[in-house]
Formats: C-alpha cells, structure tokens, sequence
C-alpha cells in the first residue's frame, strides 16, 4: 500500500476529523479568551488596584541597568536580561480561565450524558413463557435421536 492510500485512509477517520475540528474550535476559542482576559479582566484588575497599569509592561532588570530604562520594549532592545513577569500574568491569567471553562464543558457534557443514559430505556425483561420454551427447545436438542 502506498504511502498516499494510507495517508488517505488515515485522514478520513472520524476520530481525525473531530480532532481537526476540536482544535480549530479550540484556536478560535483560545483567541477569545485571550481578548476576555486582556480587555475585560485585567482592566477590572486595574482598576482595583487603582490606575491605569500596562501589565505587559511589568519587568525586572536583572543586572545592570546603566540608562534607568523604563520600558519592557527599550529594555529588550538594549539588550539587558529582564524578567518580564506582566506578560506572563497576563497568559497565566488566560491559561486559568480557558482551563476553567473546558473544566464546566466537559462537566455540561457529562451531565447530558448522564441524563441520557437515564432516559434510555431498560431493556425488556423476556417473559416467562418464552423462556420456558427456549429451555424445552434446548433439552431437546440435547437428547439423542431415536
């Protein structure tokens, strides 16, 4: 089997499929976290702690720091080894919060779920006179022809 045919096959998987799409889905929803975390969160954050704060702009130089740069952006581009701590609040922040929302997913799914399972029918019991008969058939397949 070629190379190509397998590929084919490997591609036209449901499982594949879903999967393309689950992480499609999951890029698109990433984006909208992120402008969750950015435009409502941190400014509400901001707010709290009372002023106008650019958590991206957030670093420590380490080291030296001989032109008392002020800004993340100039301090990267003199070259001097910062610590940039705001930007990585800012995606701890989003990384807790889409974690927190595929938690209450897959839990919303689970519970359908189970719901589900709860209203799908029992399997009906087989009566007794079927049974019987069915015991009878087998015994009688079991005796030796006369």
């Amino acid at each position: 089997m070629s190379i190509i045919q397998e590929f084919k096959e490997f591609a036209v998987k449901g499982n594949v499929m879903d999967l393309a799409v689950g992480v499609i889905i999951g890029g698109a929803f990433g984006k909208i976290i992120d402008s969750f975390v950015k435009d409502i969160i941190m400014p509400i954050v901001s707010w709290i702690l009372g002023g106008d704060v650019d958590y991206s702009n957030w670093f420590l130089v380490l080291g030296d720091n001989p032109n008392n740069v002020t800004s993340l952006a100039n301090a990267q581009a003199e070259g001097l080894n910062v610590f940039a701590y705001g930007n990585f609040l800012t995606i701890l922040i989003n990384f807790l919060l889409l974690a927190w929302v595929v938690f209450l997913l897959v839990k919303m799914m689970n519970k359908l779920r189970r719901k589900q399972a709860e209203e799908a029918p029992a399997p009906e019991a087989t009566p007794e006179d079927i049974e019987l008969l069915r015991e009878i058939r087998d015994e009688l397949k079991k005796r030796p022809e006369a």
